[in-house]
């Protein structure tokens, strides 16, 4: 039985770029079924979409994370290649991230673009900074090497599209991805990819500022939700050492005269150290909760496999 691909291609405001990167796309993979997910575009992106040959499905809700829980929730495929409606991404990879997908068994194929063209061709310098911090955050919380964490060129396989919690509702979806994935031990492989610049007259919908937060945001709230022992921890420690720090003089007054004269700052220690025990505690029952949702996770897989 042949398998199924789906190209995924959420849009706002694309009618400069999309009916080339539908044509690309079918001309690379012919077989697939291409899918515009028009959020809420003022330009006419879908009837140009629609004429180009992909099949147009519309999501209100603004955002680039509530089309993609459209997307995976509502379309049946054995592979979901992910892009952008914007032309950034040549379709000359599509046919090799598909086929790692399909005959390899990887279960997200990431598109790196910053081992590539990504830093020649995008001349927006927060953008630039914003990628390597990211993904400098990721990889030291989470202990990973992945070299572009932000990507919008991906593809899926069945088991991590129908099993991948969509919380986020922006740019921030790609973070959350590449969280989960790790986290949940899916294979992952990556694969250098070319990246050009929008064409004149595309304009990013992309607001350095604040998705920069959001995408911060989000890694320290999945951080939070993912590794709850070593988040608790790091705030345990900081507040025990400033604990011992102000004790210090407490106790070196307590020595040299008999008496503590400094009670404010006695108390404030004690405080310290309290809070301290009950972030730690925070902190070991939800990894234990965490832990127990990791092997639920891996027993529902192992149903769905059988």
């Amino acid at each position: 039985m042949e398998k199924k691909i789906a190209v995924l291609i959420p849009c706002y405001n694309e009618s400069v770029t999309i009916a080339k990167v539908v044509a690309d796309y079918r001309a690379v993979l012919p077989e697939a079924d291409i899918y515009v997910y028009d959020n809420n575009s003022s330009d006419g992106t879908d009837e140009i979409a629609r004429a180009a040959g992909a099949i147009v499905r519309y999501e209100y809700r603004q955002g680039k994370g509530n089309v993609i829980r459209s997307m995976f929730r509502n379309i049946d495929a054995d592979c979901y290649l992910m892009i952008d409606g914007d032309d950034t991404y040549p379709a000359e990879h599509a046919r090799e991230m598909c086929e790692l997908v399909l005959d390899k068994g990887v279960d997200m194929v990431i598109g790196d673009r910053l081992s590539s063209t990504y830093f020649q061709e995008n001349k927006r310098p927060f953008h630039n900074m914003g990628n390597r911090s990211v993904r400098f955050l990721i990889n030291r919380l989470f202990k990973s090497e992945v070299k572009d964490i932000m990507t919008g060129y991906r593809a899926f396989s069945r088991d991590f599209v129908k099993n991948f919690p969509v919380l986020s509702k922006g740019f921030e979806i790609e973070t959350e991805m590449t969280i989960h994935a790790l986290d949940k031990n899916f294979l992952l492989k990556e694969i250098p990819v070319n990246y050009r610049d929008r064409p004149e007259g595309s304009v990013s919908k992309l607001n350095t500022v604040r998705d920069g937060v959001r995408v911060l945001g989000t890694v320290f709230r999945l951080f939070c939700e993912y590794k709850p022992l070593k988040f608790f921890s790091f705030w345990a420690l900081l507040l025990a050492l400033l604990g011992g720090g102000f004790m210090i003089p407490v106790l070196i007054d307590y020595f040299r005269i008999g008496i503590v004269p400094r009670f404010p700052t006695l108390f404030v220690c004690v405080g310290c150290f309290i809070i301290a025990a009950l972030l730690l505690t925070c902190g070991i029952i939800l990894h234990v909760v965490a832990k127990k949702h990791k092997m639920l996770f891996e027993l529902l897989m192992n149903r769905r496999a059988d």
